[in-house]
């Protein structure tokens, strides 16, 4: 019992850092500690991950929409894209080898990591609106296909995709990037957790779907706090590190 606690509260922590500062997906750091230490089944493991996402990153963006860092109207546009391309990535993903496609996400991580902590994303393009509206609106359902089927094609929450495009593409400032993305996330982890737990079997693992969910939720609620009271360069600086830190981990272990 003091094991499951342990890996449980590392994880969820980690989860929730990872959530609130940078629009991570949960299931980066819980499915692979969940599958190491506990020895739970990677199918269990995903839905518990996912499930611990839902909260979290519903009360993330109730944060970061309480300080204005959340774009609700091309967010909700992204959610409705998202989530019917999610299916269409699921069909495809089962042709593709599952080793590689989680490498490829893992050096995704570790490239995002730099970006942040080289080129910061900054105020500059608060909410994007040096682009026109017409524009903004097709480019946020272009997005969200791009996203969903990113989402089902490596059975991920897309966090780490979401913070790029809207950075890069629709030119958020990192924060306003982090409260739309942890909104859209929030539908994505609930129709996965749902499928997850649907077709899969979690009845003894619930204990630690418990711990993972509540661990998750308090330090994401701390993190994305903490993130819309800080400087600019100093949360691109933050999540640049834990991007970066999380992907070198993740790729001492899929590469050795």
């Amino acid at each position: 019992m003091l094991r499951l606690l342990i890996v449980c509260a590392a994880a969820g922590i980690a989860a929730g850092v990872g959530t609130g500062f940078a629009g991570m997906s949960a299931t980066t750091a819980i499915v692979p500690m969940l599958v190491t230490f506990l020895g739970i089944p990677w199918y269990e493991a995903v839905g518990i991950g996912l499930a611990s996402d839902v909260l979290a990153s519903a009360f993330s963006a109730y944060v970061y929409n309480k300080n204005d860092n959340l774009d609700l109207k091309h967010g909700a546009i992204m959610v409705a894209a998202v989530l019917l391309m999610t299916i269409l990535g699921s069909y495809f993903s089962q042709y593709m080898p599952d080793l590689e496609m989680g490498r490829l996400s893992v050096v995704f991580t570790t490239l995002m990591g730099l970006r942040f902590i080289i080129l910061p994303a900054t105020k500059q393009a608060k909410f994007g609106f040096q682009i026109p509206e017409n524009r903004r609106m097709l480019l946020s359902v272009i997005c969200g296909v791009g996203i969903g089927f990113y989402c089902g094609f490596m059975g991920l929450g897309g966090g780490m995709m979401m913070l790029f495009i809207l950075t890069t593409i629709l030119r958020y400032d990192l924060k306003t990037a982090v409260g739309t993305s942890v909104f859209v996330m929030t539908f994505i982890a609930f129709t996965g957790a749902a499928s997850h737990f649907y077709f899969g079997d979690v009845t003894n693992y619930i204990p630690a779907l418990l711990l993972c969910i509540v661990f998750t939720l308090v330090s994401a609620l701390a993190a994305s706090a903490l993130s819309n009271h800080m400087k600019d360069k100093t949360t691109n600086r933050v999540t640049g590190v834990i991007l970066f830190g999380l992907g070198l981990m993740m790729l001492w272990e899929s590469f050795l």
